[in-house]
């Protein structure tokens, strides 16, 4: 598939080759040296075809497709808020066009225009900045309620490394309204979303692109605050280690479902939310004794074992159980282990139990 960039080189080289030609002949008329005109407008030619190869993307591709990525990254009330406060802005500016019209010349053609985008900015970013703020003031002032979304706020601050959001459980867990706070997502944890999406690995590639539609409809959900933030520790390279010390700045909790990440957070003070401790919290709870029925898909790594897994994603280790391969059978717990990793149900077929 032929890529964009490619596209607007050969767009460019073309362009700009025309554009030097012209030049060139320009060139040759301004030197007064007729006899040179072909060697004028070819080198032209050739420079400018060299700069389009290879500054087209970089003016034309690239600023749009990192404006796209940043419309998609800013939540939809920050960017509600901005064009709110652009729209007061300009509206400003109408109202001080007609004085500022009265300087003399030639002021007066430049300091209105200057005064129209700078009111216009400004607007937009004290808006944007101080758009939860502004909400709940217009709320409260118009007696309107803004819904679940403020119901659910708290001033907790939650830190997100770039595996919860691949493994996309957050999105649900934000949907039942137990996750309180503002999940903050550093960009530098998107940079290396996107680098994963970028990837040449297609496992790697798949799992970026479900980590930035994970995020994508974790900013359209209603119930939990999502902010992209610019803050970073530019002393320290490695992403975890970033992390670690920007909770520790922030004084925010770091959500993660990284074993390592979360044991190193807990040694240097960080509270730390790990995602896998809350799904073993909240998994199905069977005690030695209790029967159910399983579907076993594959071999143990015991001779004679049989493995299924539970709704939940629990892995059930069934002894004698190989027999039964690609079969639902009746199963009796005999252990229960349970780690931070997950947990794991050993049992035996309740026929075997039985006799």
């Amino acid at each position: 598939m032929i890529s964009a960039d490619f596209v607007a080189r050969l767009i460019g080289m073309v362009f700009f080759a025309l554009v030097g030609a012209r030049l060139g002949l320009d060139a040759s008329v301004a030197f007064d040296l007729p006899e040179a005109e072909e060697a004028f407008w070819f080198f032209f030619s050739l420079l400018g075809f060299l700069f389009g190869l290879i500054i087209t993307p970089y003016i034309t591709t690239r600023p749009i497709r990192r404006l796209s990525q940043m419309i998609k990254e800013t939540p939809i009330e920050t960017l509600f808020m901005a064009l709110i406060g652009a729209t007061i802005g300009l509206f400003v500016a109408l109202l001080l066009a007609y004085p500022l019209a009265q300087i003399v010349p030639p002021w007066n053609s430049y300091i209105p225009p200057i005064v129209s985008v700078l009111s216009g900015y400004f607007g937009a970013t004290i808006f944007s900045v101080r758009a939860r703020e502004i909400a709940d003031l217009l709320a409260d002032q118009l007696g309107f309620k803004r819904g679940r979304l403020l119901a659910m706020q708290s001033d907790r601050k939650l830190l997100v490394d770039t595996s919860v959001l691949i493994d996309g459980r957050l999105v649900e867990i934000s949907k039942t309204g137990f996750l309180g706070g503002t999940i903050l997502i550093p960009r530098f944890v998107l940079t290396e979303l996107h680098q994963v999406a970028d990837s040449s690995d297609t496992l790697r590639r798949n799992r970026g692109r479900r980590g930035l539609n994970m995020l994508n409809e974790l900013q359209r959900n209603n119930v939990v605050p999502v902010k992209i933030i610019d803050d970073d520790i530019e002393e320290i390279t490695e992403v975890d280690n970033k992390l670690v010390a920007l909770s520790q700045r922030m004084d925010a909790a770091l959500l993660t479902n990284d074993y390592p990440l979360s044991k190193v957070a807990e040694g240097q003070g960080v509270m730390v939310l790990n995602i896998n401790l809350l799904g073993n919290a909240v998994r199905s709870v069977y005690i030695p004794g209790e029967t159910f029925p399983l579907h076993i898909i594959q071999e143990g790594t015991d001779n004679d074992q049989g493995v299924g897994y539970l709704d939940d994603g629990t892995m059930v280790v069934v002894e004698r159980g190989k027999r039964f391969m690609d079969r639902t059978v009746n199963v009796e717990v005999t252990k229960l282990i349970s780690r931070e990793s997950g947990r794991i149900i050993f049992a035996v077929p309740e026929s075997d139990k039985a006799r």
